[in-house]
């Protein structure tokens, strides 16, 4: 059987090129068209297409934030986006909210046609550019990780530590308990590998963070 396809995107000139285009794909057979979310919710909801081709800049609501009650619609249907944003955060959130695939408008006749079939499959698909994009991203974000261990709460405590506050201290500061104080300041040394208050002071005199502070109070 063809595979049913709903196309949702608020250009009629880009619904009518896509219209086409699958139409000429003899495994694949448009069932609808949406110009925007609201419309895409009430056709997946009555239509139940194996594919949804789902635009994320559009009136009213973006693609993104209408996923989830597009899924609610139409559990079975498979959300492939098609999106001119090529930014991997857009990638990260779409499939964060439940998307099947992420594809650009740039891409080759050829690629759509197998995207959809890939996510009519039951695969995941992304557009092989923004994949590359995607890891080298989430490459970057753990060396950053492992370079700075501390959350920005972790940082606050080692610099109060640091000056030489006690955990009843920088409960107060922070308006924490003393125990999530004490929480805190054990993280932190196990995090950096520090055996003492010592060896914790001259992490922050070489990590600047005790210059940081003489700044603000300077």
């Amino acid at each position: 059987m063809a595979i049913q396809v709903l196309i949702c995107d608020d250009h009629a000139l880009v619904r009518s090129g896509l219209h086409r285009l699958l139409e000429s794909e003899p495994s694949i057979e448009v069932v609808g068209e949406a110009a925007d979310a609201e419309e895409a919710i009430a056709a997946v909801a009555e239509l139940n297409p194996d594919v949804l081709l789902l635009d994320i800049v559009m009136p009213g609501r973006s693609g993104i934030a209408a996923l989830p009650d597009l899924l609610a619609a139409a559990p079975k249907t498979s959300v492939l986006v098609l999106s001119m944003q090529d930014d991997p955060s857009y990638v990260r959130q779409a499939f964060s909210a439940g998307a099947h695939g992420y594809l650009l408008k740039e891409a080759a006749d050829a690629e759509l046609i197998q995207a959809i079939q890939e996510v009519a499959a039951g695969h995941r698909y992304v557009h092989p550019t923004l994949g590359a994009r995607l890891a080298a991203a989430e490459v970057d974000a753990h060396e950053r990780a492992e370079a700075d261990p501390l959350s920005t709460r972790e940082h606050e405590v080692l610099r109060l530590l640091a000056l030489g506050h006690t955990n009843q201290e920088i409960a107060k500061q922070l308006f924490i308990s003393v125990r999530t104080a004490e929480t805190h300041r054990a993280r932190i040394m196990q995090k950096l590998r520090l055996a003492n208050r010592a060896e914790l002071v001259r992490y922050a005199l070489a990590t600047g963070v005790l210059d940081t502070e003489r700044a603000l109070t300077a």
